[in-house]
């Protein structure tokens, strides 16, 4: 058996993630991507603002850091320059699903042919625990300390569901990373969106169920519990599109 071993496209330095973020695993199993299909000189990553601003720290690509929410907007302008480069984004709920929701859309609806890799854990992390778009109702969070009303707060928005209605995506596929199946199946999703960019079959995007066990308040076991037993039953893992729109 091969000795288990750091990817050639991951950095070897320490990372920020708070002790049991999988933000670390999301990174991996990138990076394990690139490796097998030989891409590390072709690909360019675009960073968010939040947790995982820092993620250009972490790879070895080219990567470059977007302002909040605009990271699809600069992949488009990359991936048009650069047709031949692997291009995908990194963002998470705020950074995509807020702030950022008209770029995510249009680079969608336009078929963008870059990759966006959507790291979902229903609050925001970095900036200490707000309600973010995906709080799930009922949900306590520094802004919401009862729990998200949905009468006044408004309803979760699911990114996938959303997606798979613009002709634009090629795949958008809901995924986890609470064990190793989760985890092998959330790789196989990337790697399926990477091959979807080399084919030019349009926009992809693979939203990731992620944990954040220090704004939830919670062990990293307990947090990955959590995941399973709330997150999945109100954002069903699965493929919602996936075909060539060329």
């Amino acid at each position: 058996m091969p000795n288990f071993t750091r990817p050639k496209s991951l950095v070897d330095v320490p990372n920020h993630y708070c002790p049991g973020c999988t933000h670390g695993i999301i990174h991996r199993i990138i990076a394990e991507v690139i490796d097998e299909m030989g891409i590390d000189g072709q690909t360019i990553g675009v960073c968010p603002v939040g947790c995982s601003v820092l993620a250009y720290n972490y790879f070895s690509c080219d990567m470059i850091q977007a302002s909040h929410g605009r990271s699809p907007a600069v992949a488009t302008g990359v991936k048009r320059a650069k047709p031949d480069r692997f291009v995908f984004t990194y963002q998470g709920d705020g950074d995509l699903a807020a702030i950022g929701t008209a770029e995510i859309i249009h680079a969608a609806a336009r078929g963008e042919n870059i990759t966006a890799i959507f790291v979902n854990n229903t609050t925001y992390g970095m900036t200490g625990g707000q309600m973010a778009p995906t709080t799930l109702p009922g949900q306590k969070t520094q802004t919401t300390p009862f729990g998200r009303n949905t009468a006044v707060e408004g309803f979760p928005i699911r990114v996938c569901e959303l997606m798979s209605q613009l002709d634009g995506v090629a795949l958008a596929e809901r995924v986890a990373v609470i064990d190793p199946k989760t985890i092998m199946g959330a790789k196989k999703a990337i790697r399926k969106a990477f091959e979807i960019q080399k084919n030019k079959q349009g926009f992809s995007i693979v939203e990731i169920l992620s944990n954040c066990p220090t704004n939830w308040g919670m062990t990293p076991l307990e947090s990955l519990e959590r995941i399973k037993t709330e997150m999945m039953p109100y954002y069903p893992l699965g493929v919602y599109k996936e075909g060539s729109i060329r």
